[in-house]
């Protein structure tokens, strides 16, 4: 049996769950910060927002800590760019949990 099917669908797969960090409207985002955000994407795939939120809210405990602050416009670019080729269904989810952070913030 031959698996090297097996090793090129997860390659596959990994590039396109990192393939919105290539965005051109990203192009001048520190690199250190499109890290973290990559990091937060592979944690945060396939969980609803209510599994979501309490991720949500430690990444960004977690870069204040550090020191890492995202501008408006950074934040404005980075929502567009996740909700590239979303359903109507998926880009109102992420609303709601853009809304949820605006308030504990």
């Amino acid at each position: 049996m031959d698996n090297r099917s097996n090793g090129s669908g997860k390659q596959k797969k990994d590039q396109e769950n990192t393939s919105w960090t290539k965005d051109p409207s990203l192009a001048g985002l520190d690199p250190a910060k499109l890290a973290m955000l990559n990091s937060f994407a592979q944690q945060g795939a396939g969980k609803n927002p209510q599994e979501l939120l309490p991720l949500l809210m430690a990444a960004a405990s977690q870069s204040r800590a550090k020191g890492t602050r995202f501008s408006r416009e950074e934040m404005d670019a980075i929502i567009q760019v996740l909700k590239a080729g979303k359903s109507p269904e998926e880009t109102a989810r992420m609303d709601k949990i853009i809304q949820m952070m605006k308030m504990f913030s």
